[in-house]
């Protein structure tokens, strides 16, 4: 059968909810492995499986089932952070000896690098220690996973992941966003990794290999960081401030409140194409008819709706002339799976 892959990709800035589309994905045992293919343990998913409550910084979905889950090269990871999450599924009653590992050329975060981004002020990052690290990569002076002696018991390789077996099904889940690439997002309000589907090909994954691109929107935008991106004005702050405590808006890394907006269509639509996103999942419909009110940005506009099914239309219609079917669209509440 060879190695075939399926990506799953945040279409926004983040926090869309990768991780509950992961999760649900990896429940079908289609997959030998998923695949962590970007950023480090300043991204988390927040995982409900079998009635509790799980966040993960570094560790793929793959591991709730038992599936070999990897973080690959493409990441960075902090040693200690990574050991404390190892403990914490397993208090969890998740087995995750023989069930995850590390590619034996994925960079560390060091106690410098933290140190010197927690000082960081203009972009407004997690203060974890990503970007010096990933320079650092860049540099040809960091520290690779294989020479930390208490990561030995997880490294792998992973060419002989991908390539020593006849069938290889990978599942490779992103953190961050489209709208934070470093190539593609807004510069230099980003991150210090490549969120689009391009980041899980550098994993060593053939190009030829991808078979769906899941994408993940949110009805509504969301960001944290120093940039302006909620809209100011008395009216402006009680509609977001509404639908961020009715989505409870806060990060599952910092705890800090994130910032909201309405959906951008050019940034959505430019995710799409340049994603080539083949399923596309909409989260936390259900915090818009919280708040009574359906909108997006369109060419710098603000378009209204006067119900749920108004702008569901909207977007399915713009969704067909880039090629998605409405089979291939699913619209997900906050706490459901697709």
């Amino acid at each position: 059968m060879g190695i075939r892959a399926d990506v799953v990709v945040d279409l926004q800035y983040g926090d869309c909810g990768k991780g509950k589309v992961s999760h649900h994905l990896a429940s079908s045992n289609e997959y030998t492995h998923v695949l962590r293919y970007n950023g480090g343990c300043n991204a988390g998913h927040t995982i409900f499986h079998k009635g509790k409550k799980f966040v993960t910084h570094h560790i793929p979905a793959g591991v709730f089932f038992g599936i070999r889950s990897v973080i690959g090269p493409g990441c960075v990871v902090d040693a200690d952070r990574f050991l404390a999450e190892i403990k914490g599924l397993e208090a969890g009653g998740i087995k995750t000896k023989g069930k995850v590992f590390i590619a034996r050329n994925t960079h560390v975060i060091q106690e410098r690098h933290r140190t010197e981004d927690g000082m960081e002020k203009k972009i407004g990052t997690t203060g974890r220690g990503n970007g010096p690290a990933y320079r650092d990569k860049y540099g040809r002076t960091g520290v690779r996973a294989e020479d930390v002696p208490a990561l030995k018991p997880y490294i792998t390789d992973l060419y002989e992941e991908w390539f020593g077996k006849k069938d290889v099904r990978i599942l490779a889940e992103g953190a961050q966003g489209f709208g934070l690439d470093i190539d593609w997002g807004d510069y230099p309000f980003v991150t210090s990794s490549h969120c689009n589907v391009g980041g899980a090909v550098l994993n060593g994954i053939p190009a030829s290999a991808v078979r769906q691109v899941w994408g993940i929107a949110k009805m509504y935008e969301t960001y944290v960081g120093a940039k302006k991106f909620q809209p100011k004005g008395k009216k402006g702050d009680e509609i977001f401030n509404e639908i961020a405590e009715a989505g409870e808006e806060y990060g599952s890394t910092t705890g800090r409140r994130r910032q909201v907006n309405w959906m951008n269509m050019q940034l959505l639509e430019r995710a799409i194409r340049m994603n080539g996103v083949t399923h596309l999942v909409f989260n936390k419909v259900d915090v818009l008819r919280v708040v009574q009110r359906w909108a997006v940005i369109d060419n710098g506009k603000v378009v209204n709706f006067k119900s749920e099914k108004a702008m569901k239309d909207f977007l399915l219609k713009r969704l067909r002339a880039l090629g998605l079917s409405r089979s291939h669209v699913f619209f997900s509440e906050s706490k459901e799976t697709i």
